[in-house]
């Protein structure tokens, strides 16, 4: 919360300087005296969040000092605090904009305390407002949250579009750390159920063993341990949305209860007997291919395509151009300005030395990157040699997955053809094969 500072304006010293004793005693007031009406109007840029001022002043009127306040910042409340009772000015006083109208007395600075923690509460008030609607401004403005021009981003944009305008159950794929979750809640937060929970629940976090009673609730005795009734996430997420995130790693007989689940759109507590309806909206997301695992039989078929409603596959950083140098400089201007550092600049060398790295922890890696860059560096330049990678090696881990020549030769091929945006022409001519050999393969759903 801002500092509440108060002005008392008036002429005599002593009688001000009580007040100000007065007043200071609430540690959460700055409290100023200013014996003219010329020195409060010289430190209006001060902000004050209140202001007593004396009718009667050596140097302006009580209606001069007003009029100049209420034209600097009409939201400012003023109490005209005057040594003698004047129905007819006070009305004036009010009409022209002051919050109050008080005659000197021995209940003067008890009537000033008392209004004052009223004024103070509405101005705590209308922070929390104001801070509460920038951020679910920030929310809102999904495009300057996910940040990004490339054309693989600008498709997600569009998808995100059309499952703001429905409440279709949305599918997100793509890599570990490239904003499954943000995504999630652009799409809850620019939706009509933006004033309802939004509710996330990690599935690979939660033992096999609680996922059930996690998700649906449960009674008290249901379990050992169950000492109180708990409500599941479908329930705390009622008429809002429920985020499951790497849904691949739910346990299969896990699977078909939330098939059950969510076909019926009702669910019964562990423990429990009572039949308990909710609407929610459900976005799913997984790193893994779930058809591969259907085939596999890790994945119940069924409830995949249950799930899969409005598919969105959000594209690893290296094949968004560009958008890794947009995000790096995000990155880096957001990370001064929270630790109050002087602005960096992000020099050519680095800037391609950032473009050759293909990030396989994708944004998350990036932003630790440009942050750890922003630390070590020791000028209001990030230079190349700042820009240090987590060289764990990528060739030696795609290896490892011991596939047949054939696999590794599609997966490079796909990479390609992703990283140029589908230019077979392009791809062919960078791994020196015939356009023909792609065609062919994409023919046949081998790529």
């Amino acid at each position: 919360m801002s500092t509440f500072k108060i002005f008392i304006v008036e002429d005599d010293e002593l009688y001000g300087n009580m007040l100000k004793h007065h007043l200071s005693r609430n540690p959460d007031y700055e409290v100023e005296l200013f014996l003219t009406g010329n020195d409060c109007l010289k430190n209006l840029y001060k902000n004050p969040s209140f202001i007593s001022l004396d009718y009667r002043l050596p140097d302006m009127s009580g209606h001069e000092v007003l009029k100049s306040i209420l034209e600097y910042n009409s939201e400012i409340p003023v109490i005209i605090v005057s040594g003698q009772e004047d129905i007819t000015t006070a009305v004036e006083l009010l009409k022209e904009g002051a919050y109050d109208y008080f005659v000197k007395d021995d209940n003067t600075k008890d009537r000033l305390w008392n209004v004052i923690n009223k004024i103070k509460e509405n101005f705590e008030l209308k922070q929390e407002i104001s801070e509460l609607k920038e951020e679910i401004g920030k929310k809102y403005e999904f495009s300057k949250i996910i940040i990004g021009n490339s054309p693989a981003i600008k498709k997600v944009f569009g998808l995100i579009e059309k499952a703001i305008n429905s409440n279709i159950l949305v599918s997100l794929t793509g890599e570990t750390g490239t904003g499954k979750e943000l995504v999630a809640k652009a799409i809850h937060y620019n939706s009509s159920r933006s004033k309802q929970p939004f509710v996330a629940i990690n599935v690979s976090a939660i033992p096999k063993e609680l996922i059930e009673s996690e998700l649906f609730g449960h009674e008290k005795g249901a379990f050992t341990g169950a000492t109180t009734r708990k409500l599941g996430r479908f329930e705390t997420a009622n008429k809002g949305t429920l985020f499951l995130d790497e849904i691949s790693e739910m346990d299969k007989s896990m699977q078909s209860k939330l098939l059950r689940v969510i076909q019926e759109r009702e669910l019964t507590r562990v423990g429990g007997n009572e039949v308990i309806k909710f609407d929610i909206r459900l976005i799913v997301s997984t790193n893994k291919n779930l058809s591969q695992l259907v085939k596999k039989g890790n994945f119940r078929e069924d409830l995949y395509y249950r799930l899969l409603g409005l598919p969105i596959e959000l594209p690893p950083l290296r094949y968004r151009g560009d958008d890794i140098l947009i995000l790096a400089k995000y990155f880096v201007d957001e990370f001064c300005k929270e630790n109050k550092m002087k602005k960096l600049i992000i020099s050519t060398d680095a800037q391609e030395k950032l473009m050759k790295y293909p990030f396989p922890g994708n944004i998350r890696e990036l932003k630790a990157i440009i942050e750890l860059a922003a630390v070590l560096t020791n000028s209001d330049i990030i230079d190349e040699n700042d820009i240090s990678f987590n060289t764990t090696n990528t060739i030696t881990d795609f290896l490892l997955e011991e596939n047949t020549l054939k696999v590794y030769i599609n997966k490079i091929i796909k990479h390609y053809l992703q990283k140029y945006d589908n230019n077979i022409l392009m791809v062919a001519k960078k791994l020196d094969i015939g356009k023909s050999t792609i065609y062919r393969m994409i023919k046949h759903d081998e790529i």
